[in-house]
């Protein structure tokens, strides 16, 4: 290889964006903010890496093995790259903004790195958006995540757009309702993860039964609810199915079209999650566009937030059009230009007295050319 090509060379997973793919993420990740911030979110930035117990403690056990480390050569102490960002903004809700009235509603964007990407998401290092809703406990905190995150989403142009609503402890209390041990839970919880009847009927029988009811309860939101409202469910597991419902029965009527699908036994990615959890897809792109849920900052005070992966989502959004560029012969006034920009055209100036400015502006893709003061189509 060349010494050039060597320098082009980036690890596995990582890339460069180019135009304009670059500009239209940015102008994606703002316009997200600016729907966040119309909601009464205000914005953080937290730094891309700080000490590793920091990026550990609550919700960040989730994404441990996600993270890059590296030693602090001034501190001396352990630091991480971040892999996600909900577990900085619970950081700056519970120590610099713990005193804050409460719900406070918090915002975020920014570049994310992991150490190894999976197959849906093979890229190692994307943008992420999202917001936190500290102190808010109940079905209006919930609902209101999840109207958020599909109205930003709509704003973007993003169409069939769809919910899948889970509460990953369920899974957890369901099993301990039943009685089994840790091994047989863990064997549950995978099994129900993977959909895998097989695994299932390796657990014990006076188990096996009420799995594969719940296995099967997967589908269309409504659906769903009346078959896990015929399951014979332990207490606490029937609360949360009824919390479910309540949340179900407050979008309907709220969510302009938004389609809802229910997976109780889906625990997978949601580990570390203390109530309603869900995912956001849309039709025809591969993976989750985003995903949720409530979980508990580390003084147990409870929140609900979502993550929007830029990386996925712009998949669904519509390419922009085409930017009107103006080619600017060479020593045209400076005034001049300064209108044609204030206008709304983006400008191009030639820097070449001896080269012709219609072959120039061809060359620099642009569909205007200024001629006698007038922007002309080239």
């Amino acid at each position: 290889m060349t010494d050039y090509a060597e320098l082009a060379l980036l690890p596995e997973g990582l890339h460069d964006d180019l135009p304009p793919f670059a500009a239209h993420e940015a102008r994606s990740v703002e316009r997200l903010v600016a729907q966040f911030e119309s909601h009464g979110y205000e914005r953080v930035k937290p730094p891309l890496i700080e000490f590793e117990e920091s990026l550990l403690s609550g919700p960040g056990a989730g994404v441990a093995r996600h993270m890059f480390r590296l030693m602090d050569p001034i501190s001396q102490r352990m630091m991480g790259l971040r892999a996600d960002m909900t577990t900085q903004v619970a950081r700056i809700a519970a120590t610099r903004l713990a005193k804050a009235p409460r719900p406070l509603r918090l915002c975020y964007a920014g570049q994310v790195l992991r150490v190894r990407g999976s197959q849906l998401r093979p890229e190692r290092q994307y943008a992420q958006a999202g917001v936190e809703l500290i102190g808010a406990e109940g079905v209006a905190g919930d609902a209101e995540l999840v109207l958020l995150a599909a109205e930003a989403l709509s704003a973007l142009g993003v169409q069939g757009l769809s919910v899948d609503l889970t509460v990953p402890t369920l899974v957890p209390l369901l099993t301990k309702g039943l009685g089994l041990n840790d091994d047989q839970a863990e064997a549950a919880r995978q099994a129900l993860d993977a959909r895998d009847g097989a695994a299932i009927k390796a657990l014990p029988e006076e188990v096996r039964g009420l799995l594969t009811d719940l296995m099967r309860t997967a589908g269309p939101a409504k659906a769903a609810l009346a078959a896990l409202a015929s399951l014979n469910l332990p207490t606490p597991a029937r609360a949360l199915c009824d919390h479910l419902g309540e949340l179900v029965a407050f979008l309907d009527g709220h969510n302009g079209g938004l389609t809802l699908t229910i997976d109780a036994g889906e625990s997978r990615g949601f580990e570390y999650q203390t109530g309603v959890s869900f995912s956001l897809f849309a039709v025809g792109v591969r993976g989750e566009l985003g995903r949720g849920g409530r979980y508990s900052l580390a003084g147990g005070e409870s929140a609900i937030g979502f993550t929007l992966y830029l990386d996925s989502l712009m998949r669904a959004i519509p390419e922009p059009a085409a930017p009107r560029r103006l080619f600017i012969p060479f020593a045209t006034p400076v005034d001049a230009m300064r209108q044609l920009r204030a206008e709304g055209w983006i400008t191009v100036q030639g820097l070449d007295p001896d080269a012709d400015p219609e072959i120039q502006a061809k060359a620099l893709a642009c569909d205007h050319i200024l001629r006698g003061g007038d922007a002309v189509k080239i």
